[in-house]
């Protein structure tokens, strides 16, 4: 006689927390990096988000680093070297 093995298709609820911590109160001085997706745009759209935030906000420096693609995430090495360099990051996407 074969068996049949049966799978539930309910998934296993599990409960992650992530401390969040808040954004400067001011950009001033700082180093804003920029996570760019590789869609369409985004490299023109961080150019000229970056100069803004510098000629505006005060920023220091702008950092952008380009993940392989859309479709996976960024290298490890990426995330890294990112939270090193930059006082604070933003992940984004263009088309």
């Amino acid at each position: 006689m074969t068996r049949i093995r049966v799978l539930s298709p309910q998934g296993e609820s599990r409960t992650v927390t992530h401390a969040v911590p808040s954004l400067p109160q001011s950009f001033r001085g700082l180093t804003v990096g920029f996570l760019d997706n590789k869609k369409h745009n985004f490299d023109r759209l961080v150019l000229e988000m970056g100069e803004l935030m510098v000629a505006r906000w005060g920023v220091a420096r702008v950092v952008h680093r380009q993940k392989a693609n859309a479709a996976t995430p960024a290298a490890p090495e990426i995330v890294e070297a990112l939270a090193k360099e930059c006082d604070v990051v933003f992940a984004g996407s263009a088309d």
